[in-house]
């Protein structure tokens, strides 16, 4: 704020909304105030009318003492009763316009999981996407449309393409966490909407480029990648090694039991490479999964570890399928396959050489992000 000195127009900002809400709470108020004015004067004229009426029958003696002195204690019960009523009944009212936004959205019906299958039919036949078409709710174009590729077990898929593309879609459709609205996702021959889901997924080790930073300790927010091991610190510092979070942790004040974040006593807080390298952990953590996917997993880390963590990754990967979406074609070129992703569609695929000798959009992305290392 200092150095683009926005302080005075934001302030003045506040001012205008400030001003514009305090217009429309000062009408709401005055016409709700007269209505109450106008009513309160009618109650009060009733009420006291019939005090007057009670008074004039007790002194004409068609009524006891007594029998006043009843309707005067029923008259104010029979006040505090409507008024009571009338309380709860505008506290119901404003309630509801809360509670109603609350059971809209816990009405919205949730599709149950019908598949049970916990192998496939064609073990190692890997994952083979079929004319994928998906559409987000509410959007008139699909954000993927007629996608057609295959990747086997050993293989690595890279994806590239520009912001929108439809790359973390992609990744989203193949853990489920969407469906497609056209076409099918098989793995081993077994369409992914029959796989059981929690066999499923931990066939899967996923990292975001928006990952979770939870305010727990080192050694769970790593073991949170495979909840069947969260409190195994043999597991922690094994996937720790493995996504080059190890070295700094051993130096924080407790390692492993160190609390992260700063809702607790005593939490730190990591920078952006070093959470990073913790989320990177966090899904090398399933070490039965045979299918790696890494969503921008290096963004905020240096060339060197860079390149260290895709050292650990090629050798990890092996005998499994490894998605790579990236940026950085250091890091692209390494994948057996490259599919290059515009406006949802494939528009190119093969090994880095192959694209490079096709001269198209892989090769200018490529080129333009070379020049600037010259």
């Amino acid at each position: 704020m200092k150095l683009f000195q926005l302080g005075a127009r934001l302030l003045q900002q506040y001012r205008d909304i400030f001003t514009r809400l305090y217009r429309e709470d000062r009408e709401l108020s005055i016409r709700r105030d007269a209505w109450g004015l106008g009513l309160g004067l009618l109650g009060n004229l009733t009420l006291y009318g019939g005090y007057a009426w009670i008074a004039a029958r007790t002194v004409t003696g068609s009524i006891t003492l007594g029998q006043m002195t009843m309707y005067l204690m029923l008259f104010r019960q029979g006040q505090a009763a409507v008024g009571a009523a009338l309380a709860a009944i505008g506290g119901m009212y404003e309630d509801n316009l809360y509670l109603s936004n609350l059971f809209e959205y816990l009405e919205q019906p949730v599709a149950a999981g019908s598949g049970r299958g916990i192998t496939g039919l064609k073990p190692g036949d890997g994952i083979r996407f079929e004319g994928v078409e998906f559409i987000y709710p509410g959007a008139s174009e699909p954000a993927l449309s007629d996608i057609d590729l295959s990747l086997r077990p050993g293989q690595s898929l890279a994806l590239v393409g520009q912001n929108g593309s439809g790359k973390t879609t992609l990744i989203k459709l193949l853990t489920r966490l969407y469906e497609p609205t056209r076409g099918r996702i098989l793995l081993d021959g077994l369409d992914l909407k029959d796989w059981d889901e929690t066999a499923l997924r931990q066939r899967i080790g996923v990292i975001f480029q928006d990952f979770a930073r939870y305010q727990m300790l080192v050694g769970q927010n790593i073991g949170a990648g495979d909840v069947r091991a969260f409190d195994d610190e043999g597991r922690w510092r094994t996937a720790a090694a493995q996504g080059l979070a190890a070295e700094f942790v051993e130096q924080l004040p407790a390692a492993y039991q160190t609390q992260l974040g700063k809702w607790f006593k005593d939490g730190r807080e990591l920078s952006g490479g070093q959470w990073q390298k913790i989320a990177l952990a966090r899904a090398f953590m399933r070490s039965d999964a045979d299918i790696l996917v890494l969503d921008e997993p290096t963004a905020a880390i240096d060339a060197g570890a860079e390149a260290e963590v895709f050292a650990h990754f090629r050798a990890l990967t092996r005998n499994r399928m490894a998605i790579v979406i990236s940026h950085r074609f250091s890091t692209v070129r390494m994948a057996d396959q490259i599919v290059v992703l515009d406006a949802g569609r494939i528009v190119e695929r093969g090994s880095h050489e192959e694209l490079m000798a096709l001269g198209g959009r892989y090769m200018q992305l490529f080129t333009l992000q070379a020049r600037g290392y010259r």
